[in-house]
């Protein structure tokens, strides 16, 4: 994918391409390498994450311990099937060795694409590598420390007179729900990357549909928000405007540097 995008760029002189001397096979060959290492990675980290799994599930338990004592309620949370927690334990191992895995993971990914690509490329996937994961987590940590807590609280309060008791499992299926769909969402900005890169948008498009931009982002958090409370979905809303807006800059800036590109190789012609 990153080949195919980046081979829209001007080309520097005096760069090879090394994959292109490459067969079919080769290729094949260098992908099953890549893979393997990768899975292996995963399998190592996975393994690693196990040791500490249930450190990282007591965190991830503390949104909700923290808004049942507020709630005047035990902060404990049960566990209905007998091997749920160990169920729960191994599955939080498995992400956390996909995250733990994920450098050797991206290093491989970058093996396999960086003789394909010129040098000004690869410094360009470099940067966006590196922009993708910051976003991701960023979204995660917002997740965590902002959205959660809202969340939570609006479930524990709509309860009622009705005794609350919270599944590890599915408050743990709710708390991955949060973490990716905001992950994702926070990607918004590196989306609008590649639309202004490949002409689809530009600043000017993307400023003059804003009411329309405000009118979807609404609905997606209307759909994606667990619960119908207005404050959980303005919480939602807000980061994934300020998101938009950024990404106009970065259109602005992708527009600005493709104009400045083709204006000089018009002027060495």
């Amino acid at each position: 994918m990153a080949n195919h995008i980046l081979a829209n760029l001007p080309n520097s002189p005096g760069e090879s391409q090394d994959a292109g001397r490459m067969s079919f096979f080769d290729h094949l060959a260098e992908l099953r390498t890549r893979i393997m290492w990768s899975a292996g990675a995963i399998v190592l980290g996975t393994f690693v994450a196990f040791s500490i799994a249930k450190r990282v599930l007591h965190i991830l338990e503390i949104p909700m311990q923290e808004a049942l004592r507020n709630a005047g309620l035990a902060d404990k949370l049960v566990s209905t099937s007998p091997t749920g927690v160990i169920n729960l334990t191994i599955t939080i191992a498995l992400y956390l060795g996909i995250v733990l895995a994920s450098p050797i993971v991206f290093y491989q990914v970058w093996l396999f694409i960086a003789p394909g690509l010129y040098r000004h490329e690869r410094r360009g996937i470099s940067i966006f590598l590196f922009f993708s994961v910051f976003l991701f987590l960023t979204g995660i940590a917002f997740g965590y420390f902002i959205m959660l807590p809202y969340l939570i609280k609006f479930i524990i309060g709509f309860q009622g007179d009705i005794l609350p008791l919270f599944s590890i499992n599915e408050y743990f299926d709710m708390v991955l729900i949060v973490f990716l769909g905001l992950g994702l969402i926070f990607e918004l900005p590196v989306l609008i990357f590649f639309l202004a890169l490949f002409g689809i948008v530009t600043p000017k498009f993307l400023w003059k549909n804003i009411r329309y931009a405000i009118l979807i982002i609404t609905v997606i958090a209307a759909v994606v928000t667990p619960t119908p409370d207005a404050m959980t979905m303005l919480v939602f809303m807000v980061p994934m405007l300020l998101l938009y807006f950024i990404g106009i800059g970065v259109a602005a800036f992708v527009v600005r540097n493709k104009r400045r590109k083709a204006a000089a190789q018009q002027g060495a012609s």
